[in-house]
């Protein structure tokens, strides 16, 4: 088997995979946005906050078209050695190569001021609806239990707070050392709870290194996609002379 033989060999079976890991995300993306109701039936007793993920169904949608798109151009230009659907294949991997370097320049520029965008939704949530939104109480809760910490910067964050109009002055428990109820903002004081920020922010660090390194992994073979098809693009001349 020669080389050329052997990479169209490789590119069509890379493309059939993408196309059939395409396929699998629309069926997904189509089921979830169509027929949301038994989605979020299988979600049991998470179906009302599990609303949301409905909409993540066009996404699916959208990504998973584009990966069939994507592994048709591939297999059909490797086996039928098309220059034009190679070029295709070639070009849409590399606008998606460039829109991926893009978003991480931007992520990069932004992550400088995660503590003030972590701060514009935390303070409010705290302050409004902790204690009467189901949603945004039990996220603050669970996050507060798990770290051991109160509140964002610390319990100074539900002084004032609806919460505390509403239970006599009192604090959440997890924010005096007693962990118990009443909690007030003196012996909150005196226990010096630390707050949630620096561990929120070291978890979110942790995930999108996660995410940067399946990033650079997905971009590795995008770069190899493309070298490929470049391949295969230039000695097709030679296969035909």
């Amino acid at each position: 088997m020669g080389c050329f033989t052997f990479v169209k060999l490789m590119m069509v079976v890379f493309n059939l995979l993408i196309f059939l890991g395409g396929l699998t995300l629309l069926a997904m993306g189509i089921w979830v946005s169509v027929d949301g109701g038994s989605f979020l039936r299988i979600l049991g007793p998470f179906s009302q906050q599990g609303m949301q993920f409905v909409n993540v169904g066009f996404f699916c949608i959208a990504i998973g078209a584009v990966l069939v798109l994507m592994g048709l151009l591939g297999c059909c230009g490797a086996h039928k050695e098309s220059k034009c659907l190679l070029l295709m294949f070639f070009s849409i991997v590399l606008i998606i190569f460039i829109a991926e370097v893009a978003a991480g320049v931007v992520a990069l520029a932004y992550s400088s001021f995660a503590e003030g965008i972590l701060r514009a939704w935390a303070t409010p949530a705290l302050q409004k609806d902790y204690g009467s939104d189901p949603v945004v109480t039990k996220i603050w809760n669970t996050t507060m239990t798990e770290l051991k910490c109160c509140g964002f910067t610390n319990y100074t964050d539900f002084v004032g707070s609806k919460f505390e109009k509403e239970n006599g002055g009192s604090l959440p428990p997890i924010c005096c050392w007693t962990n118990s109820t009443p909690c007030s903002p003196k012996e909150a004081q005196r226990s010096a709870v630390k707050g949630c920020f620096k561990d929120i922010l070291q978890t979110l660090t942790e995930h999108a290194n996660i995410v940067g390194g399946i990033a650079a992994g997905i971009g590795v073979l995008e770069i190899a996609a493309m070298i490929v098809a470049m391949y295969l693009f230039c000695h097709l001349d030679n296969r035909i002379s």
